[in-house]
């Protein structure tokens, strides 16, 4: 039976929709960005695009005495010619911080990028209507959660529900703002809750703002002018896998980029928990460059996997490995601190190491499965929302927010 008519449409606003920097108007809805617009226009790369508009973190959440809930939503499905096809992303509803529901948006846009012929096809399509119902009842409100897919562009059309809804209250905690790769992001994670920060936010009992884009963690300027820009009350940068796997720059100039990033950072979080993670165990790029590429056997088989196209004697001429960046890393960060007492860093092979990948292999030799995710999370959230990690000890800098 059709119940649409019974259900009050509220309108979705910034306070409503948790984890975005900024909400687009289209003729559908609204589109949520995790780059603002001024970024946005200083890059033109597709990549970039595509991923900061996949709403990884975001949520729509509110408080509630519904029983019925309902979203319209127009996704864009990504297709690939001649690859496996991609997963379709995740709606995930949390009910007073635990699971509920989780479903699939079938059908909406389709993006077709043709990877051989370097070219792309857009075909529009609907909106899909997804119902959540039966949600607990009586007379309190409970607070509702619909994490959005963290691998798909999705414009938010429509909220409806059988009672009326309020923004969540601020219960005081701590923003956390992370920046990273496509791991960061939750490339192979299933959920959408599932993605390593929202695992470790969730229980450091932090706010995530997740600023992981798969590809393109690559220390851009506006990037950093963005985590400047944003106000937070700590804040996590994890570099290395994507400017080795884009062959991006040499050593020479990687350790002034990480200085100039960080400056900017500080320029507007002087004094936040400021924690640098480096890369993640990953053997195809630990002794060799980049640039990465499609691995053809696995392509052959039907596999999605990756490999590194470099050769290990360039690393004398400054080419860049997992291994160069680490070390650089400790370097600048171990500068830096001698200045800056809230400057931690992470060895990223403690999150993942050698031993993880014995046990939890990358599927295609750059990204963590789920398992792995859920175990990065894990030690993540263990190190530095420990009372005595670099997460642990902060006040809440409510001026900082403040400005």
């Amino acid at each position: 039976m059709d119940t649409t008519h019974d259900l009050t449409t509220t309108p979705l606003t910034t306070a409503l929709v948790r984890g975005a920097l900024e909400l687009e108007r289209t003729p559908h809805g609204l589109l949520p960005h995790r780059l603002p617009a001024r970024a946005r226009a200083q890059c033109d790369d597709g990549q970039l695009a595509m991923v900061e508009s996949q709403p990884s973190g975001v949520r729509v959440a509110f408080r509630t005495r519904a029983t019925v809930v309902e979203l319209d939503t127009l996704p864009t499905k990504r297709v690939y010619p001649g690859l496996p096809p991609r997963p379709e992303g995740r709606y995930e509803l949390h009910v007073d911080g635990r699971p509920f529901d989780r479903v699939t948006a079938h059908g909406g846009n389709t993006l077709t990028i043709d990877m051989a012929a370097g070219s792309s096809a857009y075909a529009a399509g609907s909106a899909v209507t997804l119902r959540f119902d039966g949600l607990p009842g009586g007379g309190d409100a409970k607070d509702v959660e619909l994490w959005l897919p963290h691998n798909e562009t999705t414009e938010l059309v429509a909220l409806r529900t059988d009672a009326p809804v309020e923004p969540l209250p601020d219960r005081g905690r701590k923003v956390w703002l992370h920046h990273g790769s496509s791991i960061s992001q939750g490339s192979n994670a299933v959920d959408p809750t599932g993605i390593w920060p929202v695992v470790a936010a969730r229980l450091g009992g932090a706010e995530l703002v997740n600023l992981g884009f798969g590809g393109s963690a690559l220390l851009d300027p506006f990037t950093a002018r963005t985590l400047r820009d944003t106000p937070a009350d700590l804040v996590s940068v994890k570099i290395g896998i994507n400017v080795v796997n884009a062959d991006l720059m040499r050593l020479r100039a990687f350790g002034p980029a990480v200085h100039g990033f960080l400056d900017t950072v500080r320029e507007g979080h002087p004094d936040v928990p400021l924690l640098v993670v480096s890369p993640l165990h990953c053997p195809v790029h630990e002794d060799t460059p980049g640039p990465c590429a499609f691995d053809t056997d696995a392509l052959a088989e039907g596999r999605v996997a990756f490999r590194a196209t470099g050769d290990p004697a360039e690393r004398a001429a400054g080419k860049l490995t997992l291994g160069v960046v680490r070390e650089e890393l400790a370097r600048v960060v171990g500068q830096r601190a001698a200045d800056d007492p809230h400057l931690h860093l992470l060895d990223g092979e403690r999150l993942y190491g050698p031993a993880d990948f014995a046990e939890l292999p990358l599927p295609d030799a750059l990204h963590p499965d789920a398992a792995a995710h859920r175990r990065i999370g894990e030690r993540f959230a263990a190190y530095a929302f420990a009372a005595d990690g670099p997460f642990g000890g902060a006040d809440r800098a409510v001026a900082d927010r403040a400005g």
